[in-house]
């Protein structure tokens, strides 16, 4: 008996996902819950197991492609009999076939044959939709708004050929590879010059990047600069890398940035962690490190200071009063920030034990989506690769982000005289929109009272 394998949904907000890695090729058995492929979202990328056990049969969807959800990936032969469901594979096989069902007309051919491959395929459906959807509700993912507002696409005149008419992230790609913006519709000129803009005219530019949204971070930033000369070799960047450059983008477009910086003496939570560390992992099973003590200042300034614990929703100011925190886990293919929920509610072994299971299930890509949402505030710790301080960008829709320096020895001035102690740079991120200087720094020094004063035991 054949088994299909579906795109999963992974949250109730994402409809689509990537396939980034196949563990296993045709031909291959697979025995139930094995991890079988890699997918990446806009919230995490994760391992998804096998349905059922046989014989790898067929991968319909390669690597590097994006579907809807519960789109047929693959199909598994339990018992090497023949495909009892094929018809599930049509019913989603029509999505891409459909743009291409427009390009028979071959009236364009005559004047211009090298373009007329392209160019029906994706001005004949935007043709029709318009009164379609007028009036209409527009379905679509978060990933595929920023793409279109980005480029100022305007959905209403986009098909869409996911499930129920949804508009997909390969919807917008069609559009913008075949510099059909809805936007210039009025002056019909204005669209066959877009392939001119640096990001299309480069060649080896598109593999590298699908998403076309880090094409206008790189056109804003270098608009016609040359960037391929001498020795030189292109690496496309993976899903995770191109989603991780939209967030940044988009946050740093968004949000008005200010920075905030303090020094922090870290000598008495130093010592209390030096003397109970051992202890505490004898005990525990588990090690102690210095973020339970920050998140937990971090806790104290963001109850002292609600603003910093909030959200902004156009003009509403939304004041959140459950305390989630974002903790930045570094990938060796990216940075992923994992929520520890409810942070207000745990004790130093809570928070630490937390921490611990959400780096290891982010390194082994377990992660569930709701972990990584909710989250209302941020830490990020570049000290821990030796940085002195950083300036990090604000995780959206949060108005501030922690960066924690490095922890060392340094003389300082105690009472007219010097000591050794150890210190800590830390840096605000927070957003002007919402938060005024004024109470960033008041917030910095409760983080640095509850630190410097620490109190709470351990153990």
């Amino acid at each position: 008996m054949a088994t299909d394998v579906v795109m999963p949904q992974m949250g109730e907000s994402i409809f689509e996902g990537t396939i980034t890695k196949w563990l296993k090729k045709p031909g291959d058995k697979v025995e139930r819950d094995e991890p079988l492929f890699e997918i990446s979202t806009d919230k995490v990328d994760a391992e998804i197991p096998s349905p059922s056990a046989g014989v790898l049969k067929e991968i319909k969807v390669n690597e590097g492609q994006t579907v809807p959800i519960q789109t047929v990936v693959a199909v598994i032969d339990g018992a090497g009999s023949a495909a009892a469901a094929p018809a599930p594979t049509p019913a989603k096989t029509p999505a891409p076939q459909a743009a291409a069902a427009p390009a028979p007309p071959p009236a364009a051919r005559p004047a211009t044959p090298p373009p007329a491959a392209a160019a029906p395929t994706q001005t004949a459906p935007q043709a029709v939709p318009v009164p379609q959807r007028s009036g209409e509700r527009i379905h679509s993912s978060p990933l595929v708004r920023r793409m279109a507002a980005e480029r100022g696409i305007d959905l209403t005149t986009v098909p869409g050929t996911g499930a129920g008419g949804r508009i997909s992230k390969q919807d917008i790609e069609a559009v913008i590879a075949a510099g059909a913006v809805p936007a210039a519709a009025s002056t019909p000129a204005a669209a066959p010059a877009r392939p001119a803009t640096p990001a299309t005219s480069v060649a080896p530019a598109p593999p590298a990047v699908s998403g076309g949204q880090i094409h206008v971070a790189f056109e804003s930033a270098v608009p016609r600069e040359k960037i391929y000369f001498g020795n030189y070799q292109v690496e496309p960047m993976s899903n995770m890398r191109q989603r991780i450059a939209e967030h940044m983008v988009a946050s740093k477009r968004v949000s008005a940035h200010v920075y905030s910086v303090d020094e922090i003496d870290m000598t008495k939570v130093a010592s209390l962690r030096a003397k109970a560390k051992d202890e505490f992992e004898q005990r525990y099973e588990t090690k102690l490190t210095f973020m339970p003590f920050f998140v937990k200042a971090a806790v104290a300034g963001l109850r002292a200071f609600p603003t910093m614990n909030a959200s902004l929703d156009g003009t509403n100011v939304v004041l959140h009063k459950e305390i989630n925190i974002g903790i930045a886990v570094a990938l060796d293919w990216g940075l992923i920030v994992p929520v520890v929920k409810g942070a207000d509610e745990k004790n130093v072994l809570g928070i630490q034990r937390t921490l611990n299971d959400l780096a290891e299930r982010a390194r082994s890509k377990k992660l569930k989506p709701e972990e990584v949402q909710e989250g209302t505030f941020s830490i990020t710790n570049p000290g821990v690769f030796g940085g002195l301080f950083g300036l990090p960008v604000i995780s959206q829709p949060n108005v501030g982000i922690l960066g924690l320096g490095m922890i060392e020895k340094r003389p300082v001035v105690i009472n007219d005289s010097i000591a050794i102690r150890s210190m800590c740079y830390v840096t605000l991120s927070y957003d002007h929109r919402v938060v005024d200087g004024a109470v960033a720094h008041r917030f910095l020094h409760q983080v640095k009272e509850t630190l410097e004063n620490w109190s709470e035991p351990v153990l």
